[in-house]
């Protein structure tokens, strides 16, 4: 209680003791105001005093009582990690961007203010509100109607462009589809199903003395495989999470035959997170991982060479490794497979509108603290990767991603606010130069398993978003369905076998795993990307707003 005291008194040093006592709107030459104690007791008792009533002239019923449940919508979060998050490069960052919308008097940026009302909105009881906020402004605030509006307008363009995105991708999955010869997937083998061998899950603990990096790796290995070489596949977590998070999907991709590894990245893990919020780091994640998560990856590989004639009796097959990573690990199997940071193309993304949209770029314009120089990750032993939900695009732009010249797969998520497919993975399809190349798409999918967060966040994500979600059954077997399919084409090494997959890893296919499901899964290969690229540009030609180039 002393040290979040502490953290209070320090956010609210800059402002003068008492309260906010009006919200004020400047649009050009006009200001009105409204009492925050007017909009108080609307939230309590739905009375409408005369300064409120002004504004309410212009809205429908329906939209005042929606107003009164958004004041009133209570969030438990934890005041201390709501400062230490709005402390990190990331969280000042957003609260700069809110606070050129959001300003106080004299119009400075309202960022402190607005940090200092949540910090102590979150310690009332029954935890944080808007109303709640409102009331803990040390200082009135002025709303900066013109950006408002055009922060208004970009969010429905984002909106818009994530809807024509998925109505793309399903009407090009359709015309694929119809263009592919048929199959009865009904009397092929299920790969939603596990596969035939056995698997043991170990855990070996590595420590890389040229960077002194200590982590642990987790290993799924077949058992009972058939006598010949066995193929290797490497998968890097996400932001903030473990390898085990993704157990169900490794472990099923082991009883193909495959030997899995997953390395923990200690810079961007669950444990670092957790640390930050304890007050031992800075940022959500150590920059330095843009450069060692890969890293990991190909010492992980090293440490699969070393053990391979003691544990394996050579039958590792080392030469043709696949991939796969999701968000900040779909960055790492991207950087694995030969991408490059263009820091021009990231700067000047960072420097425009697309950060108050993309919390995406938000964590990429980090890397600009990195060397501004050629960095090359590449492994030239995998030999195909599966990005799933991948951060990517300004990281990257046109001319990193070009430098990929083995198979690649795209995931997305209709649902994912975190790294979404409008503005993630659209463009960054088109610019892949690589003839096999494959973009999916699951309705509904919101970037991270629901099942795997922390119940307190579960809790307060359902309380203020009540999005209906596919079941995680659901989304399991898209996933393993195409991913099996993928990696027994372009890894396994076996011409019969690779024709034999090659109808999974189709839009067929994927009609054929949406059935009756309520949300679909859409897939298109290579030969869509210009069609794409062509509805990127008739967009942009008709609503601007998003630079895609």
């Amino acid at each position: 209680m002393l040290l979040l005291g502490a953290l209070t008194a320090n956010i609210l040093l800059a402002f003068p003791l008492g309260a906010a006592e009006q919200i004020s709107f400047s649009y050009g030459g006009l200001m009105t105001s409204v009492e925050i104690e007017s909009l108080t007791k609307f939230a309590e008792t739905g009375e409408v005093n005369k300064d409120l009533q002004f504004y309410f002239n212009f809205i429908a019923q329906d939209q005042q009582k929606e107003l009164r449940e958004v004041l009133t919508k209570e969030v438990e979060l934890d005041p201390v990690m709501i400062s230490r998050f709005f402390n990190t490069k990331m969280g000042e960052e957003i609260l700069a961007r809110l606070g050129e919308v959001i300003n106080i008097p004299y119009k400075n940026n309202g960022k402190y203010a607005i940090r200092a009302a949540l910090v102590q909105a979150a310690m009332e009881p029954g935890g944080l509100s808007s109303i709640k906020v409102l009331q803990k402004l040390p200082t009135s605030i002025q709303i900066n109607g013109e950006k408002a509006l055009a922060l208004a307008k970009q969010v429905d363009m984002f909106i818009l462009a994530t809807e024509t995105a998925v109505q793309e991708l399903a009407t090009l999955t359709a015309e694929e589809a119809a263009e592919a010869p048929a199959v009865n997937y009904a009397e092929l083998p299920d790969l939603r199903q596990p596969g035939p061998y056995g698997v043991e899950k170990v855990v070996w603990h590595l420590v890389d003395p040229s960077r002194d990096r200590h982590f642990y790796v987790d290993v799924f290995i077949p058992k009972g495989e058939p006598q010949g070489k066995i193929s290797v596949l490497a998968f890097s977590h996400g932001l903030s999470s473990r390898p085990e998070d993704y157990a169900v999907g490794l472990q099923h991709l082991a009883s193909y035959g495959y030997l899995v590894v997953a390395p923990q990245h200690v810079g961007s893990d669950n444990i670092y997170l957790q640390e930050m919020l304890e007050g031992y780091h800075g940022d959500i994640f150590d920059v330095n991982d843009y450069i060692n998560r890969p890293k990991d990856i190909s010492f992980t590989l090293d440490e699969l060479q070393r053990r391979n004639q003691s544990e394996f009796a050579g039958r590792l097959d080392l030469e043709n490794v696949g991939m796969a990573g999701h968000s900040f690990g779909g960055y790492t199997a991207l950087a694995i497979a030969g991408a490059e940071i263009d820091f021009d193309n990231l700067q000047k993304d960072c420097d425009s509108d697309l950060a108050n949209l993309d919390v995406a770029l938000l964590m990429q314009c980090r890397a600009l603290e990195l060397p501004r120089q050629t960095i090359s990750l590449r492994d030239e032993r995998v030999k195909a990767v599966f990005a799933a939900n991948p951060v990517n695009r300004s990281l990257f732009g046109s001319k990193g991603l070009a430098k990929i010249n083995i198979p690649v797969v795209f995931g997305s998520g209709s649902y994912d606010p975190a790294a979404p497919p409008a503005l993630e993975q659209a463009a960054s399809f088109t610019w892949l130069t690589v003839p096999d190349k494959y973009w999916l798409l699951i309705e509904g999918q919101a970037h991270v398993n629901f099942t795997k967060l922390d119940p307190g966040i579960s809790k307060a994500i359902d309380s203020t978003a009540h999005l209906v979600l596919p079941n995680q059954d659901t989304i399991y077997d898209y996933v393993m369905g195409t991913t099996v399919a993928f990696f027994e084409v372009y890894i396994r090494q076996d011409p019969q076998g690779a024709d034999k997959y090659r109808p999974y890893l189709s839009s067929a296919y994927a009609e054929y795993l949406s059935g009756q499901n309520e949300f679909k899964l859409y897939l298109v290969s290579g030969k869509s990307a210009p069609k794409i690229r062509q509805k990127i540009d008739e967009f942009l030609a008709r609503y601007g707003g998003f630079s895609q180039d």
